[in-house]
């Protein structure tokens, strides 16, 4: 059974899983689904059309599935999907979607840390960490993996690759390429993520592959065509991970960061 607070307000169609615990003053409204053995902290505000997956912690003041700050919005029924075993700190924010029957998601094992804020339409990968204040836009994507540094603004309609990381502070514009370290304002990238990549036990085949693929793309000069052309021919199309790097590039709506204009 799970336990709830005897404070806490709880529509009487929302779905509670078994083993979940749910805090003092928790508002939890309409449809809205949570999993099994979840934790629900303190004035957490839980609105409709929320699913929470198995093992969440939820922390105080979190506020998940109110509707978008869009003025595209008008009304239409629309999702947060969060997965298993993710971490929400306090006063995170997390909005619904734009248009009907869209989805913001966030996958599976990430951590979002204090006040960061996900707009609407946003899709968040698996075993990413978005660190304090981090402002993420509507229809942004951050793929698995992926680190965002405190204070970071990330533009509406950018992509963040799988494996890559973005200092504090940055402003980013572009899409970020996977693999790589990212700063400034606006962002730029700073070489491969290099400490990243060991700590998830990439050979030292790979990291070398990557750190080549990553002088073909950002130090000839080439245009990202010419950068897709010689990685094609060389011999790092063998690596997944370079394929990987090469469907970033052509699927690349906004261009990637460069280190230099």
């Amino acid at each position: 059974m799970p336990q709830i607070h005897p404070t806490a307000v709880i529509s009487k169609t929302a779905e509670i899983g078994q083993d979940t615990t749910i805090g003092p003053f928790v508002v939890i409204e309409g449809n809205a689904k949570i999993g099994q053995g979840c934790k629900i902290g303190p004035m957490v505000h839980i609105s409709s059309n929320v699913e929470i997956g198995d093992h969440c912690k939820i922390f105080t003041g979190a506020a998940i599935g109110n509707p978008p700050q869009d003025l595209k919005y008008k009304g239409e029924v629309s999702f947060a999907k969060i997965g298993k075993n993710n971490i929400i700190r306090e006063f995170v924010t997390i909005n619904t979607a734009t248009g009907e029957n869209q989805s913001t998601i966030i996958g599976d094992n990430n951590l979002l840390m204090a006040y960061v804020h996900v707009a609407h339409n946003c899709v968040i990968g698996n075993h990413c960490i978005i660190a304090n204040a981090a402002t993420i836009a509507g229809h942004v994507i951050i793929d698995d993996y992926a680190i965002i540094g405190g204070l970071v603004g990330i533009h509406q309609f950018s992509r963040v690759g799988k494996h890559s990381i973005v200092g504090g502070c940055s402003k980013i514009t572009k899409d970020i390429v996977p693999f790589i370290t990212a700063d400034g304002h606006p962002a730029r990238p700073h070489g491969i993520n290099t400490i990243g990549l060991k700590r998830r036990n990439f050979p030292p085949e790979v990291i070398s592959a990557i750190e080549n693929a990553y002088k073909i793309v950002f130090n000839k000069g080439l245009t990202v065509q010419q950068a897709i052309d010689e990685l094609n021919s060389s011999e790092l199309i063998k690596f997944s991970e370079i394929q990987e790097m090469i469907t970033f590039l052509k699927s690349s709506e906004r261009g990637i960061a460069r280190e230099r204009d």
